[in-house]
């Protein structure tokens, strides 16, 4: 896989000068758009448009420096269809405008081109399970919320504080098949899965049952899922968990991502931030 994803980042950088399109990319590394997406975000650290993004103004700015075309020529060719487009992207990333920095020669931020290679760790193991389910809902109450890769999310807090311990108790009621209990989940998520882009997150069970009227839910539909488990400090551990799903576990199984929400169950400790947790990610098999 890994020779695959090198080819990919190969068409994206021969294709700065025009469109980039995920899809072919994706074709390129044998696997599908959404799933792509999903890998390069947590292998590269970034949503796979702002690489494309900082790339082309690295090479604009080279450009802008060497003086052989017009800013205007080179906000065009670099996708811009404006000169005072391309300005605002280039001050953003370089700090200065492409005028001033070909007057002063002024130094430039760049984004290296990225290459993927093998780092011999596995001295670590994953403790995971393949759980294929039927059609569920997810029963309890929905809000918008930004996303957050590290640190507590503030704006999920809030909210969970203000279900209340009565509807809770009600919602809970509901819970009738795995994972059991109360559990987080997250829908509707940004294709980049940048740092504050939002998301539908629900606080509530799984369930078979019929959904009360004052209740939010979510129809799931039937599917393949692999259950990770995780235990340490919370929230720390469990967003670790989420990126070690797609940096470790996912190029190393012939498993792929697929559309639908993740489901969290936590039991925090009582004593200590500390928690145990269940990642439900729902998933496909893969060619082998």
């Amino acid at each position: 896989m890994l020779e695959r994803l090198n080819e990919a980042m190969e068409y994206i950088e021969d294709h700065l000068d025009e469109p980039v399109e995920a899809a072919e990319a994706a074709r390129i590394a044998l696997t599908s758009e959404y799933h792509f997406r999903r890998l390069f975000s947590a292998l590269a650290g970034l949503p796979l448009s702002e690489y494309v993004r900082r790339r082309r103004l690295t090479i604009a700015g080279a450009e802008v420096l060497a003086g052989k075309r017009t800013l205007l020529e080179i906000a065009v060719r670099h996708g811009y269809g404006s000169g005072e487009a391309f300005a605002r992207a280039f001050r953003a990333m370089h700090g200065v405008g492409p005028g001033e920095a070909r007057r002063t020669g002024a130094s430039l931020r760049s984004q290296q081109r990225m290459s993927f290679r093998v780092v011999v760790e596995g001295t670590s193991s994953m403790r995971y399970r393949v759980v294929e389910k039927g059609e569920f809902r997810v029963a309890g109450r929905k809000a918008r919320v930004p996303l957050v890769h590290e640190g507590p999310n503030i704006a999920i807090a809030d909210f969970v504080r203000s279900v209340g311990q009565d509807a809770l108790r009600r919602i809970e009621g509901l819970s009738d098949q795995e994972p059991e209990g109360i559990v987080a989940v997250s829908d509707d998520l940004d294709a980049s899965r940048a740092e504050g882009t939002e998301l539908d997150y629900y606080h509530g069970v799984v369930t078979g049952a019929e959904v009360p009227d004052d209740l939010d839910s979510l129809t799931v539909p039937a599917g393949t899922w692999a259950v990770f488990e995780s235990s340490g400090p919370f929230p720390r551990t469990l967003q670790y968990l989420w990126r070690d799903v797609f940096t470790q576990w996912f190029p190393s199984n012939p498993y792929r991502s697929r559309p639908g929400p993740e489901i969290l169950r936590t039991r925090p400790s009582r004593d200590a931030p500390h928690a145990d947790a269940e990642l439900w990610i729902p998933v496909e098999r893969t060619e082998v």
